[in-house]
């Protein structure tokens, strides 16, 4: 029995090194077992060789591509990005560099952005995107611009003969009544100024005394519209049952009721002669309806004498030249035409809204039409060029009426903005704004023989009669339960008409 000393120390085993490659060494040894013949797992590996489990090369090597990392990539890349961004030159002015950034789709300013800061991040997203970036994007907005300028240009087209005929026919038709009307202005202004202060001021008072005269239930549905005869002897209504009718002058008895129309009739007016030169059986009144139809009448039948086909939508209005030979009407497809009822047929469709076309009125002399539509803006037409001459811009919502003074001048405007605006058409400026009413004007007139009153209409439920000039509110009509949609003064001043969507028309006079 051995016993081992506590104190002696463990023997150190010493490791061998090999030195060569074990594969060398191994296919000697394999060589060897195969000249020996010893068997001794030499047949197993020699199998597991000829079956291709056991692969033992030959010296051959891969060639391994070198790849680089995307994190070495990504290096790269950011490396030539600033250099790209070293040679682009930018601009040092802000302004310029906040219009480049616009154009690229940025923001042209971040939090705490300084112009430093801006410039240096232009120069960045240039890097990226390219420095033809901006130049191509500013050429787009310059074509963008460019066919932006080419669309608000004036075209022109070549118009028919007739219009060319018509044309010339009022040209000689305006300018005798243009000059009777300056030489009119012309007698007035050699009146003395206190005989004309004293009649301003007895129109005044006059007016100051309007009271309602008559009150007539007109239909079963509201009155849209109502229009005094030139001889002020009947007044035609218009409603949204589609009738219309003629009532005397100053009874309010029902002389006629006019049916052709099937859905809301916009406006029913008189021909300018309608009782006075002309005979009974000539048209006499045109109406026009929601549904985009026209029809004209005469005195002595409640049916239509004609139709006038066309419109795809809906007519607002109707209006007759003061020659009583043209009939202007305005539609909700942003245009209103022209029409000669001597050669019967269309002579003109005009564009220019950009919105449906609300109210149209014809200048006292021909030579003008003022049209008023839903994009807020008003237009004045020359009719003897097919020029637009004045662009009423001003108001803010729609332009419900116009309605030029018979000083010849003067145009006012009625909106949805609740104002109603005069305009200087020598200057072509606005004159005035009045803050006329409480909701939206339907309806603006002159008083016909002189202009020295405006009278409008609105969704309120009043009409209000103002001066001209000073523009100083002399009496609010009030008495209707509803909105006012229509307005009149009779052509000798004496009767003011206001029909309402309370199914009645009201009469005031001056007692």
């Amino acid at each position: 029995c051995y016993f081992t000393r506590p104190d002696a120390a463990p023997a150190v085993k010493k490791s061998r090194v090999y030195y060569g490659s074990l594969e060398e060494k191994e296919r000697e040894r394999l060589s060897s077992d195969i000249v020996s013949g010893t068997a001794t797992g030499s047949d197993a590996v020699k199998a597991g060789i000829e079956a291709g489990n056991i692969n033992i090369s030959s010296g051959e090597t891969l060639e391994i591509e070198d790849r680089v990392s995307e994190r070495q990539q990504e290096a790269l890349a950011e490396f030539e990005r600033r250099r790209r961004a070293r040679q682009i030159t930018v601009s040092t002015d802000d302004a310029e560099v906040k219009a480049g950034l616009r154009a690229l789709g940025e923001p042209i300013t971040l939090f705490g952005e300084g112009p430093a800061d801006r410039r240096e991040r232009l120069r960045g997203i240039l890097s990226v995107v390219g420095p033809d970036a901006l130049k191509k994007s500013r050429k787009d907005e310059e074509r963008a611009k460019r066919s932006q300028d080419e669309c608000q240009q004036t075209w022109y087209h070549e118009g028919s003969t007739s219009l060319k005929d018509s044309r010339l026919w009022l040209a000689r038709y305006s300018l005798p009544r243009a000059m009777r009307r300056l030489e009119a202005a012309r007698a007035q202004r050699d009146i003395a100024e206190a005989t004309r202060t004293i009649r301003q001021q007895e129109l005044h008072k006059s007016l100051r005394n309007l009271n309602n005269f008559c009150s007539q239930i007109g239909d079963d549905r509201p009155i849209s519209f109502c229009h005094f005869s030139p001889d002020s002897k009947m007044l035609a209504t218009a409603s949204w049952s589609g009738l219309c009718k003629l009532w005397s002058i100053p009874e309010c008895n029902l002389i006629r009721t006019l049916r052709g129309h099937n859905t809301n009739v916009g406006a029913v007016v008189f021909r300018p002669q309608a009782g006075l030169s002309l005979d009974q059986s000539d048209v006499s009144l045109a109406s026009c309806a929601a549904d985009g139809s026209v029809k004209l009448w005469n005195l002595e039948s409640d049916e239509p004498v004609a139709d006038i086909e066309g419109h795809s939508e809906r007519v607002s209005r109707v209006s007759w030249h003061p020659s009583g030979r043209f009939l202007g009407t305005t539609c909700y497809d942003n245009s209103w035409r022209l029409w000669d009822l001597e050669v019967q047929e269309e002579i003109l469709h005009q564009e220019g809204h950009s919105k449906g076309v609300h109210d149209l009125h014809f200048h006292p002399d021909g030579s003008l039409a003022a049209t008023g539509g839903l994009d807020a803006f008003g237009r004045v037409w020359d009719l003897r060029t097919g020029r637009c001459v004045v662009f009423l811009e001003g108001h803010l919502k729609e332009i419900y009426s116009l309605h030029f003074s018979p000083n010849g001048y003067h145009l006012a405007t009625g909106s949805g903005d609740n104002t109603c605006k005069v305009w200087e058409l020598r200057n072509r400026k606005c004159l005035y704004t009045v803050p006329a009413h409480q909701n939206l004007l339907s309806a603006v007139r002159f008083q016909p023989t002189d202009g020295h009153f405006l009278l409008t209409g609105a969704y309120d439920n009043t009409a209000k009669v103002w001066s001209h000039p000073g523009w100083t509110p002399l009496k609010t009509l009030a008495g209707h339960e509803g909105k006012v949609m229509g307005v009149d003064v009779s052509p000798d001043g004496k009767l003011i008409a206001t029909s309402s969507y309370d199914r009645t028309f009201k009469l005031w006079l001056s007692e």
